[in-house]
């Protein structure tokens, strides 16, 4: 066993086992222990005590649009990295889409990662995109360490990533189930959204019309037919309907391998609140009204939704018009995700653990990095935020490490201070100061 290099101690730090008083000692990037509290430093070791704040495990992003090569006016590595470290993030998987060229074959990944490779701030993998007409690369981008497919039934708003009408979704399953693959899905179906009504301006209440919940349930519903067919793994991305809820919990009690995330925008910001023009709150689905907020709160509960994660899809401030129905849909929230997630939660009566649950240890397990990632124990990386949960900060579109500091949180309060992030050991941030980029790339573990 190496000799521990470094102890971090803390009077709360959250393990699989609960919250409790330790030392975290730590060798060749890895946990080797969680000690009692007072236990003795060993010699040549370094101790970082931070007293009473919590130390927690580096947070496991799995949806975040780096947009980058391509349109990395939108966003980009280095920033993006940034923003995540600042917010306690360690791990994140890059979404295949808004990129040029999108991670649809071997060739688009390799250059998506010799891009990443000198810019990543914290580990990154990467998610490849199923296409009507590359069903033949997705063996092939499975084999070079893609953690899934991501798949759109809806438009996804850029040319280069068309959607799939039932018979390619059906085709690209039934190749991904043959190796084993997951395949996630953009759940909102293109029938229903054509029937809705559609009124351009500065009104949300006319947007959010134009996503009805029913788009959602008539695509899941699609999407577990066909996973039932297949014994496809299946996740359902960024679920804004509670409608949906049901069919899910149903269709996991008929051994359906289906999991579903949400996102801290659905969570903690609601449609009543959505001032008209404000399309920083735009994204798809939508932001959905206070009601249908406390079922998602009661899936998370439960066990049903599996995951929190950002869905942080930037773009230029000038694509923020002010009328719904043609700016940019996208929340920018890397940066804030543990606060807002936090903020709310501790409002309804939920402690760090669950936080950690849902944005760490859940989203580990998803894309297989459960072994290394999403929890304080022997073993794993030695990636840790450490916060501060009962401070609070204004949130100030300047402070924040996105390149385009536009953000539906500005000017509210949230509790959680993000003192310092800790990659492998190596602590990466600490009081708004950076150092050198730290970050791996990491592949699908075999």
């Amino acid at each position: 066993m190496p000799d521990v290099q470094l102890v971090l101690r803390s009077t709360r730090v959250i393990t699989p086992e609960g919250t409790r008083p330790a030392s975290v000692t730590v060798a060749d990037g890895r946990i080797v222990d969680v000690l009692p509290h007072d236990t003795e430093v060993p010699p040549g070791a370094r101790l970082e005590d931070v007293g009473d704040d919590v130390l927690l495990p580096g947070l496991v992003d799995t949806h975040v649009h780096v947009n980058d090569p391509g349109r990395t006016e939108w966003e980009g590595f280095w920033t993006a990295t940034r923003a995540a470290a600042a917010g306690g993030i360690t791990t994140l998987v890059d979404m295949p889409l808004n990129s040029l060229p999108p991670t649809t074959t071997v060739d688009h990944l390799r250059t998506k990662r010799e891009v990443a490779a000198a810019r990543a701030h914290v580990d990154v993998g990467f998610w490849g995109g199923a296409l009507p007409d590359n069903v033949e690369d997705l063996r092939p981008l499975h084999d070079a360490g893609v953690f899934g497919f991501k798949a759109f039934l809806s438009p996804s708003g850029v040319d280069e990533f068309p959607a799939l009408d039932r018979e390619q979704l059906d085709r690209s399953m039934m190749e991904i189930a043959r190796f084993g693959g997951l395949l996630i899905v953009h759940a909102e179906d293109p029938h229903h959204l054509a029937s809705a009504p559609q009124r351009g301006g500065p009104k949300y209440a006319d947007f959010l019309a134009s996503r009805p919940r029913g788009a959602e349930v008539t695509a899941i519903t699609t999407l577990i037919e066909q996973a039932r067919r297949h014994g496809a793994r299946v996740h359902v991305l960024h679920l804004s309907s509670s409608d949906a809820l049901p069919l899910i919990a149903g269709a996991r009690r008929e051994g359906v391998a289906i999991t579903v995330e949400t996102c801290p925008h659905y969570l903690t910001l609601t449609a009543e609140e959505v001032p008209d023009g404000a399309s920083e709150f735009k994204c798809c689905p939508p932001i959905r009204e206070a009601a249908n907020q406390d079922v998602l709160w009661q899936a998370l509960a439960d066990g049903t939704i599996d995951c929190v994660v950002t869905d942080h899809s930037p773009s230029t401030a000038d694509l923020k018009t002010d009328d719904f129905a043609t700016a940019w849909g996208g929340i920018s929230g890397l940066q804030l995700s543990l606060s807002a997630v936090w903020t709310e939660a501790r409002k309804r009566g939920h402690d760090l653990q669950d936080v950690v649950r849902w944005m760490s240890t859940a989203t580990a397990r998803l894309v297989g990095l459960d072994a290394r990632k999403g929890a304080i124990a022997a073993g794993r990386d030695a990636d840790f935020a450490v916060l501060a949960p009962d401070e609070t900060f204004t949130v100030t579109p300047a402070a924040l490490q996105h390149r385009n500091r536009v953000t539906a949180y500005a000017g509210r309060t949230l509790y959680g201070v993000v003192r310092s992030t800790w990659l492998r050991g190596e602590r990466v941030v600490a009081d708004g100061e950076f150092t050198e980029p730290k970050g791996q790339l990491l592949t699908r573990p075999s």
